[in-house]
């Protein structure tokens, strides 16, 4: 029962807030497993059966105190299969509503009980929230924008069909990253791996992001989220991922940095988009033209006139660029 579930928990608890304030290790943040039936792990929040929501928002009180009591930072909300499987039976709108409710019922208890970590979305393609963009409309749509952010993994941006940079972008650019669940994984399978990161491309490009936004959330950071479930699996593993993990974030964020002190990145667009900067282009951006605006502009203007005013992206040699800012920046390491 869940009365028997909690009194274990708060057995748990005790050893666990005693080795806390006994090593200083701080809680960066924690969330919680709902169920441990596989009937019941898919969909909680979603679930058609008002008895497993009911007995998930119970555990969910719970995990909230716990993560009160040994100061979380951040609370992360990812919970099963929150999305359909068959829409002959589902209603969607119901369930997406469902899930707000729940949300909303969270943020009031943690007002409540004076818990104030960050909440955390954290999407994946088997939710309805499986991306960056879709999390944040369904936050806008249920009025949630002040009380979430989202925690983005990288294997995960691969199974939406985006990189990690781009789930970081969308976060970034509409002021939603809140944390990183920094692992990698294999992207020409169709699960999350949970490898430790050691793209060094990856990387550079993640930590470029960060750099833009000037921090990762109000309270996140990096977090390894590897499972058991792993191929390396001795201890001597567990150790060197984690030194491999951090030392391959260290070096992409020296290589933004360097990248970033440079102007490179920032070059780069303000050439692209120069055209935006006045004329028409700056007409524009600031919203002072119409479609009539637009014909007239363009009426007279011969093919050989437009196909003139378009220029090379320079990809390769873009990419070529930030291969060499790579060697450079790591051969000045000392």
């Amino acid at each position: 029962t869940l009365r028997e579930t909690n009194a274990n928990l708060d057995k748990v608890v005790d050893k666990i807030d005693e080795n806390m304030k006994s090593t200083g290790v701080k809680l960066l943040w924690n969330t919680s497993s709902l169920f441990t039936n596989p009937r019941f792990v898919s969909g909680a929040a979603t679930s058609p059966f008002a008895d497993i929501y009911a007995y998930a928002g119970g555990q969910l009180k719970k995990s909230l105190e716990i993560g009160k009591r040994l100061g979380a930072e951040n609370y992360v909300f990812w919970g099963g299969r929150e999305g359909y499987e068959n829409l002959w039976n589902t209603e969607m709108k119901r369930e997406t509503d469902h899930i707000a409710k729940f949300f909303h019922m969270c943020a009031d208890y943690a007002k409540e009980i004076g818990f104030e970590a960050q909440f955390l979305m954290e999407p994946t393609l088997h939710q309805y929230d499986f991306d960056a963009a879709t999390a944040i409309e369904f936050l806008r749509n249920h009025d949630l924008t002040d009380v979430f952010k989202l925690n983005l993994e990288g294997n995960h941006a691969n199974l939406a069909g985006h990189t990690y940079q781009h789930e970081i972008r969308v976060a970034r650019e509409s002021g939603f990253l809140g944390s990183l669940d920094a692992n990698q994984g294999d992207k020409l399978i169709g699960w999350d791996m949970d490898e430790f990161p050691t793209d060094l491309y990856e990387t550079v490009a993640v930590m470029w992001e960060v750099l833009q936004a000037g921090s990762i959330g109000p309270h996140g950071g990096l977090n390894f989220d590897a499972k058991p479930r792993r191929t390396s699996f001795y201890e001597e593993d567990l150790f060197r991922s984690h030194i491999a993990g951090m030392d391959t974030y260290a070096a992409g964020l020296l290589v933004a940095d360097k990248m970033n002190q440079d102007g490179f990145i920032q070059d780069l667009m303000a050439e692209r988009y120069s055209s935006y900067d006045s004329g028409i282009g700056k007409d524009i951006d600031e919203g002072n033209v119409t479609l009539a605006d637009l014909e007239a502009y363009s009426l007279d203007k011969p093919q050989s006139e437009l196909i003139a005013a378009t220029k090379s992206d320079h990809l390769e040699s873009v990419k070529a660029t930030i291969n060499n800012y790579i060697i450079d920046a790591l051969a000045e390491v000392e």
